[in-house]
């Protein structure tokens, strides 16, 4: 079947194919420039990410430590540190009968925990056993000894939780004595995960005020040694880490020890231990 339309001429088909050129190229001119500005702007996004890595880093680098951090932090003493006023010369807080930081009666079983506020362990330790250590040491005869430790900083992404909350119990066993076992079992009621920054400096003094710790004991929780930029009783949680080193060969919570000798039982069921402090008291 022919077709009615005329055949196009010579210079009609010239055109054509000029035209068809002209819009060749000019979609090819929009992709390069397309992809000119693609280009840009990855350029642009990785420098910014550079510079904020960079700036990211400087921050990191010019960031006060709130961890003590001096050139003996592997060696440094209880001795060599300035501990909360009821910790004894062994880096434990004693709570007795009466539920006050600093009691230490004679010939009382003594029940050493050593323990750190970002360790899920010892969550899991507390969940299982505070009930049962408060109902033994309120009978009397039994001395519960808190170790607190700060080794778990690094699990915090750089917020230093450990010493943070160490810090602020110290604080409280401190200048607030009769609140310490209530602090110390708030805070692993709201523990935090391990692995995440921990709770802030605002959450741990709401946790401290939901058991009645004065508001100007609280006011010493971001309190820094003098002249310094960590917390006042960083360095003494650090010694206590070191302690632990030399006595035990290890550093790993939770730690129990029973008058000295280390709890071999289930730490994580309520019973066994209770059982294991009941048969020291004979």
């Amino acid at each position: 079947m022919s077709s009615n339309s005329p055949r196009p001429s010579k210079a009609e088909r010239r055109d054509q194919a000029r035209e068809q050129a002209r819009q060749m190229r000019e979609a090819q001119r929009k992709r390069d420039q397309r992809n000119k500005f693609i280009a840009i702007g990855a350029v642009v996004v990785a420098v910014l990410a550079l510079g904020g890595v960079g700036g990211w880093l400087w921050m990191q680098s010019n960031q006060p430590s709130i961890a003590y951090a001096g050139d003996d932090v592997e060696t440094i003493t209880l001795a060599d540190t300035t501990a909360p006023s009821t910790a004894g010369a062994n880096g434990g807080i004693p709570v007795g009968k009466e539920g006050v930081a600093g009691e230490a009666e004679d010939g009382n079983v003594v029940v050493s925990v050593y323990t750190d506020f970002m360790c899920p362990y010892c969550g899991q330790f507390e969940q299982a056993n505070a009930d049962e250590l408060a109902s033994l040491r309120e009978e009397g005869g039994v001395t519960i000894e808190y170790h607190l430790l700060s080794f778990l900083d690094a699990q915090s992404r750089g917020a230093e939780y450990s010493t943070r909350s160490g810090n602020a119990a110290a604080v409280v066993a401190d200048q607030a004595p009769e609140q310490f076992p209530q602090f110390v079992s708030a805070l692993f009621e709201d523990q935090p995960a391990e692995g995440s920054k921990g709770l802030s400096d605002g959450k741990i003094a709401d946790i401290a005020r939901s058991v009645d710790v004065p508001d100007s004991v609280i006011d010493q929780f971001t309190a820094t040694a003098s002249g310094q930029d960590y917390r006042t009783y960083s360095p003494w949680l650090q010694a206590n880490v070191n302690q632990m080193r030399t006595d035990m060969g290890q550093v790993g919570t939770p730690y129990v020890a029973i008058d000295g000798e280390q709890f071999q039982g289930d730490l994580y069921s309520t019973g066994p231990l209770t059982q294991a402090i009941e048969a020291a008291k004979g």
